[in-house]
């Protein structure tokens, strides 16, 4: 099993992380990585648990299945593009078109992030046109970058969502926001993939004891503290917090079929732009009901 070391995922995960929640004799040997890294992981067949940014996911639709526990996804939690200098945005057009000027440079927290694909989906005229070029760096390299004027716009995610104004960088577009303005949606982030061949009974067990550790975390927050902060980009014990308040919301518990019907908006926007074959199944939420029955 392989996760993100951002709060949300290292505060869910804390229960079995720490031991403290029965994983009913599943033995997890657990990897803490970047969310590129998780996502080319997948790919690459290295994991049979991972959290993947939903983007990835809709890539994956044959091999793996979405866990109905672990997700973030919500209102008001998406990825802000953020500009080095104020008044500026991606889409502006370039002073003197005739002369040869550089476009600008957006980076975005890697190719199948979620935020990546939400930069393109809204900024696909900008990006065709050469007004701006996407650069691809890992999410803690960003704001640095806009900070140091190597960049001109950056997708910003995990707990730089809360501290970029005290960085002096200057707020574009919450592309969350956007998101739910147009497709009246809760906006789909991330969440836990398991691959189809482990079998729907192990599949079961693995959901079980994710379930488990979300609500562990939740019933003992100040817990968690200790095993967020150690893996934390922002050590401050506030914003990490901030952090879990705002994606871990009832959705990570059960995504439920608002959450499923989210996912299907995110495929079906996915195939529109052709991040995604059109003839690709959409992102299918896992399902104990038949091993119930």
């Amino acid at each position: 099993m392989a996760i993100s070391t951002c709060p949300n995922d290292t505060f869910a995960f804390h229960g079995i992380l720490t031991g403290n929640v029965d994983c009913k004799g599943l033995d997890f040997e657990i990897q803490l990585l970047d969310i590129q890294q998780l996502n080319d992981g997948l790919f690459a067949g290295q994991f049979d648990v991972a959290k993947a940014s939903f983007h990835a996911a809709a890539l994956l639709t044959d091999d793996t299945v979405v866990l109905p526990s672990g997700s973030a996804l919500g209102f008001g939690v998406g990825p802000l593009l953020l500009a080095a200098e104020r008044d500026s945005t991606p889409d502006k057009i370039l002073q003197n078109e005739n002369a040869d000027q550089p476009s600008t440079t957006t980076l975005c927290p890697g190719k199948h992030t979620t935020a990546a694909m939400l930069f393109r989906l809204f900024y696909s005229e900008s990006i065709s046109s050469g007004k701006t070029k996407v650069s691809h760096e890992l999410f803690s390299a960003i704001m640095p970058a806009l900070q140091n004027k190597a960049a001109d716009f950056g997708v910003c995610i995990h707990e730089g969502r809360f501290t970029w104004e005290s960085e002096g960088l200057f707020l574009v577009e919450d592309l969350g926001t956007r998101w739910e303005k147009e497709t009246e949606s809760p906006l789909p982030l991330g969440g836990i993939l398991a691959r189809r061949d482990l079998g729907e009974e192990l599949i079961a067990e693995i959901q079980g004891v994710v379930q488990s550790s979300i609500k562990y975390g939740l019933a003992n927050p100040e817990e968690t503290i200790s095993t967020m902060r150690k893996h934390a980009q922002e050590f401050d014990d506030s914003v990490l917090m901030k952090h879990v308040d705002l994606y871990v919301n009832d959705w990570t518990v059960d995504l439920g079929e608002t959450g499923a019907k989210a996912l299907r908006v995110l495929s079906k926007k996915a195939k529109e732009i052709g991040l995604i074959p059109t003839d690709s199944k959409d992102i299918e939420v896992f399902s104990c009901n038949d091993l119930k029955s």
